[in-house]
């Protein structure tokens, strides 16, 4: 399916990259992590010490890094000046630097660039301003969420798997710091876009929400079904 934009929007935890990849997959298209892409520029700022706060150096530096992603949905890989950082961007700090860094306009701005290039022969993109900013016009709109504590349980699975002293009041409390600066930001807040099909993950596989999602892309678009795989594996 050429040139279609899926946009999946949602807060952390809310199954948008794993969804993300296996809708990239079946329809055969690209699939760009935005979230990866503010995390790297995160890791960029940790690494060259400048402050959260500084904005005029944080933007200088989102401008200038060099970000690539690469490979396929299943195996993405996140390259920052040409060196794999996709598994460093996981670090709890990195996640609670991405988080600030994020609400600096000018950070939004010149990744929202990035993300239009890439997307715009066709991709399925996840973040948290797709359908309302980046690809305001998307072909499909979808908002993932979940009650708060399940989704910080799957946000604890994967920090847990990087650092072994985590502990889930601390991913549950970070994850809701994060909610609330995203949900509250001046620029580009996490809302979900007027056109935008909700779905609540609460309580359902990964599979319910996938074959969910692929009747709404089937019934908004032709021939959608032409490249679809069916359900999830």
């Amino acid at each position: 399916m050429p040139n279609l934009i899926i946009a999946i929007d949602g807060p952390s935890g809310a199954g948008k990259s794993t969804l993300g990849r296996l809708l990239a997959r079946a329809l055969n298209l690209l699939y760009i992590d935005t979230g990866s892409m503010y995390r790297a520029v995160a890791l960029a700022v940790i690494d060259s010490s400048i402050g959260a706060h500084d904005d005029v150096a944080v933007v200088s530096l989102a401008r200038r890094v060099e970000i690539e992603l690469q490979g396929d949905p299943d195996s993405m890989k996140v390259t920052l000046e040409g060196r794999d950082v996709t598994e460093q961007i996981r670090r709890e700090e990195v996640t609670h630097m991405s988080s600030i860094i994020s609400a600096i306009p000018e950070v939004r701005r010149a990744m929202v660039d990035r993300q239009r290039e890439l997307g715009k022969r066709g991709a399925v993109l996840n973040g948290r301003d797709i359908g309302t900013v980046v690809f305001p016009d998307a072909d499909v709109k979808f908002f993932l969420t979940a009650v708060p504590r399940e989704r910080a349980e799957r946000r604890f699975a994967e920090g847990r798997a990087l650092d072994e002293n985590l502990t889930f009041e601390e991913t549950l409390a970070e994850m809701s710091d994060r909610d609330e600066r995203d949900s509250t930001r001046a620029d580009s807040p996490l809302v979900a876009a007027q056109d935008a099909v909700v779905i609540d993950s609460t309580g359902l596989s990964v599979t319910e929400v996938f074959d969910r999602m692929m009747i709404v892309i089937r019934d908004k678009t032709e021939g959608g079904t032409q490249k679809a795989n069916g359900s999830a594996q």
